[in-house]
């Protein structure tokens, strides 16, 4: 685990120029919208529910007996030609991989879209030793000319207009400008094509590991990821330790939920099951295979009171359902995981002392557990999160009095009342005190729910 740092992430003065982005929010608008409509047209009559307590149970399984079943992933994936290798933090997983491209005298690299990747800063660290390193999924590889960071788990680019995209591309390639997706997804693949010819070695994540057989599982939509896995004669996988399943028969169940959690779609258009090198008989898969499981914190996490969140399967459903996420998009947080689950895993990886102010970014409204495939309590746990932001002193001075004054009020009902008045009379010199402060908080009604009832 990273850790305790003691920048504190900035997300309350990240939000407010994410609320001044007009574009921004017509795009966040638009594509958590529609995600919402699509995935419960995906879900339709189906027995949803069951498979969410079938995908919860089969998660609780591995995490409980967690080491028992990296331990079987890893003499499997080694007995199938694989070599696997095990980095307890982020600096000794991208250690492992500069390692290995010096070893095979790889300069020139392809990925496929990796989430442990970005939490590591793989990318930065690599091109820092003059490694030339490729995105090729089209979001990632949109972020990446654009020098940026991913602003959700699926869709990085979710956050970039049709316009946007062609006016970076028309910049940074060079290409006659064009607002059309069609066209602009041509340009990419035109470009990418001889970048998968002429790569070295190729860098992909996982979305799961199979203990049984030691095979890596991959749920892509674009064509990228079968080029990367099986074209550069090295191909390194680096994926979380928890991402464990127990056996190819548990596969079903998360076919089955991922997609349509993640982007409203009942089938990923393609799913690969990669279970050591390439064979003699075989003509694609990589000649070499290196799998890098990442710990980063994740053991000390499973033997704790939030193990649960290391259930997450990565589909992104409480954001697309999250009011905050909604408005601000990702790069308000400051941090690889955005939204309800984002909120989380930053305070668990990195520790409070960095990542308290993140816990303000819920509403609490539970929305983000009821989307959950993999039914993780979300909204328990930020909320207990926030006990223990307060429990270690880490809430400011000012938060502490106003909700002291607030429990105190709380508890008579004509102090409350009396508060209420005060409130409403005092509101426009308050303005006049902090204009732009106070006009972000709720304003006081001249009459309360309880006066209008009587």
């Amino acid at each position: 685990m990273n850790p305790e740092i003691p920048q504190a992430v900035c997300f309350r003065s990240n939000s407010v120029g994410a609320l001044q982005n007009v574009s921004l929010r017509s795009a966040m608008r638009h594509i958590t919208s529609t995600f919402g409509k699509k995935r419960l047209d995906a879900i339709g009559d189906n027995p949803f529910e069951q498979w969410r307590d079938k995908a919860s149970e089969i998660k609780m399984e591995v995490l409980n007996n967690l080491q028992d079943y990296v331990s079987m992933f890893s003499r499997n994936a080694t007995a199938a030609g694989a070599v696997v290798h095990h980095a307890k933090d982020a600096h000794m997983a991208c250690d492992i991989v500069a390692c290995l491209l010096r070893d095979h005298g790889a300069q020139k690299v392809v990925k496929s879209k990796s989430m442990i990747s970005e939490e590591i800063h793989l990318n930065a660290f690599l091109e820092r030793r003059n490694v030339q390193v490729t995105e090729t999924d089209l979001g990632e590889y949109i972020i990446q000319i654009a020098g940026e960071t991913p602003s959700h788990i699926i869709v990085p680019a979710i956050h970039k207009s049709r316009q946007q995209v062609g006016q970076l591309f028309c910049e940074k390639l060079g290409c006659e400008y064009t607002d059309n997706p069609a066209s602009l997804t041509r340009t990419a693949k035109t470009l990418l094509r001889k970048e998968f010819l002429t790569a070295q070695a190729a860098i992909s994540g996982a979305n799961f590991a199979i203990a049984e057989s030691g095979s890596i599982c991959l749920f892509t939509n674009e064509g990228n990821g079968r080029m990367v896995t099986t074209l550069p004669p090295l191909h390194i996988v680096i994926t979380s330790i928890d991402k464990m399943l127990p056996k190819l028969a548990d596969l079903p169940v998360f076919m089955r939920l991922l997609p349509r959690s993640a982007t409203g779609q009942i089938l990923t258009s393609y799913f690969s099951l990669i279970t050591g090198t390439r064979k003699e008989s075989e003509f694609t898969g990589s000649q070499h295979l290196h799998i890098v499981l990442l710990d980063n914190g994740r053991s000390e996490i499973a033997r704790g009171e939030f193990k649960e969140m290391l259930k997450c399967i990565r589909c992104g459903a409480c954001m697309n359902v999250c009011p905050v996420y909604g408005i601000i998009g990702g790069h308000a947080y400051d941090s690889t995981y955005p939204g309800p689950m984002g909120v989380i895993l930053s305070s668990l990886l990195n520790g409070l002392s960095q990542a308290h102010p993140l816990l303000d970014a819920s509403t609490l409204c539970g929305a983000c557990a009821e989307v959950c495939p993999v039914k993780i309590p979300l909204a328990k746990i930020i909320s207990r999160l926030r006990e223990l932001k307060v429990d270690r002193g880490l809430a400011s001075e000012t938060e502490m009095i106003g909700m002291l004054g607030f429990g105190i009020a709380t508890k008579y009902p004509k102090l409350f009342e009396f508060g209420q008045l005060v409130a409403s009379r005092a509101w426009p010199l308050a303005r006049l005190i902090d204009k732009q402060t106070i006009d972000r908080l709720p304003r006081p009604v001249s009459r309360s729910f309880k006066r209008r009832l009587a």
